[in-house]
């Protein structure tokens, strides 16, 4: 270990930070280009072959950017795209953001160092930031933007220079160390430990703008919600989000352990689409008899057709979506995990007044207002598992083959799990079962 992360580990005062010097290198989960063609006509392309911990150089921080000693991460789906090259190899993307020359240039490297959350200690500040300092401890949100692009600031996620971090840009979480932009931070809500809050913000905060925000659904006291998937990682925080909004969540899940750790997390209707018969797809009268019979479900438990449905499962549930959603409803969808190209029937859409809302991670605003719901514990974290960096590629695999409920969460310059909390009395009145329902 290097001085300066045995420093941080040893919660040194900030003047002792700023005086310890860089490391040259640090020790990260990466991916490298020469690798790229190794899943060519393989069928199972496992993310254990890709995924490394190497030692890497550490690159200089832009005067907007600060350096975070990362304490915990956690593996996204977007770590297993990346590892699998799926849709694109994530190369493209460094090498199109290293054209822009300057400190953008250091992205381009025949190495992606991944991973899109993160939870950890400022240890630099550029010369441009102002709001942050050495010793700060901090959750990090997975969206870099452009300031100076007026559309930024508007809409954060409308801007053509926003990118997720650790996917389309280099220096990602999955590492001891990070460089990230100032304004990607929020304060670390104290009662949380390191792995609790470094696994949260993207999922969370993706579920809080697709569900909460005027820019997605807007759900409203009394509103039924379809949740597919809901013992993933998106899935539980959206649970946790209609229930806080006075809604009604309808869990969709794919077996009985997984039946229970959403109902753990107060969630009273729970369907489990193997015995509904939902396989996902097929052809157009295959998905109308699916849909028809998860209507029936849905109208014998509540009562009612959902106002909202939340979908990133993508080709497989898609059409169901459209099909049991009410006249005038919305689904709300952010990802496609088993595929792209969706089907639906476009009767269902257009003549019952449908909505479809497309919906990308979260803007600043949005990932505040969702890490103040951590903070006041109206939110809580939904780890199933912790597994140290070295072991990345499993926890990858994990998340890969869909072994795991809500978050696989990964130690980086964290020892151990349990540390990092600054507000044990906030801890125990909240009471560890329920932050952490999964476990």
């Amino acid at each position: 270990m290097d001085e300066l992360s045995a420093a941080v580990l040893a919660d040194a005062p900030a003047e002792e930070l700023r005086n310890i010097p860089l490391p040259r290198s640090y020790r990260a989960a990466c991916l490298r280009a020469e690798d790229t063609g190794t899943f060519a006509g393989v069928d199972d392309k496992d993310v254990r072959k890709t995924l490394r911990v190497d030692d890497v150089p550490l690159p200089e921080p832009a005067p907007d950017e600060v350096l975070v000693a990362v304490m915990a991460s956690a593996v996204n789906y977007n770590t297993v795209w990346s590892a699998t090259f799926e849709p694109l190899p994530t190369f493209g993307f460094l090498e199109r953001l290293g054209r822009q020359g300057g400190f953008a240039a250091r992205h381009d490297l025949p190495y992606h160092v991944v991973g899109s959350d993160a939870a950890g200690v400022v240890v630099r500040t550029g010369a441009a930031v102002a709001r942050w300092a050495v010793g700060d401890h901090v959750v990090v949100s997975c969206v870099q933007v452009d300031d100076h692009e007026p559309a930024t600031h508007g809409d954060a996620m409308l801007g053509s220079g926003q990118r997720i971090w650790g996917y389309e840009t280099n220096f990602g979480g999955l590492a001891h160390y990070a460089v990230v932009k100032a304004s990607q931070l929020l304060p670390k809500p104290g009662h949380l430990t390191w792995e609790e809050a470094g696994s949260s913000m993207l999922t969370a905060a993706t579920s809080y703008r697709m569900l909460i925000s005027d820019k997605g659904a807007r759900i409203k006291l009394g509103d039924v919600v379809l949740i597919w998937g809901a013992a993933g990682g998106l899935g539980a925080f959206a649970v946790q989000l209609v229930k806080q909004a006075g809604g009604i969540p309808v869990a969709v899940v794919g077996s009985p352990d997984k039946a229970r750790a959403v109902r753990a997390l107060g969630c009273d209707v729970v369907l489990d689409r193997t015995e509904l018969g939902l396989g996902g797809g097929g052809t157009g009268e295959e998905i109308t008899a699916q849909g028809k019979r998860l209507g029936r479900a849905i109208r014998k438990a509540v009562g009612e057709d959902p106002a909202v449905v939340f979908d990133y499962v993508g080709r497989a549930t898609f059409g169901l979506s459209v099909f049991v959603l009410r006249r005038g409803g919305t689904v709300v969808t952010c990802g496609s995990s088993t595929g792209y190209r969706h089907e639906f029937d476009n009767r269902y859409l257009w003549m019952h007044s449908k909505r479809v809302v497309g919906s990308h991670a979260a803007n600043l605003m949005e990932q505040s207002e969702c890490n103040r719901l951590f903070d006041l514990g109206k939110l809580v974290p939904v780890l199933s598992e912790v597994h140290p960096l070295d072991e990345v590629g499993e926890a990858a695999r994990r998340v890969q083959l869909n072994q795991h409920t809500g978050k696989v969460g990964v130690l980086c310059l964290a020892p151990r799990e349990g540390l990092g909390v600054t507000d044990p009395e906030r801890r125990r009145a909240i009471g560890p079962a329920v932050l952490n329902p999964f476990r």
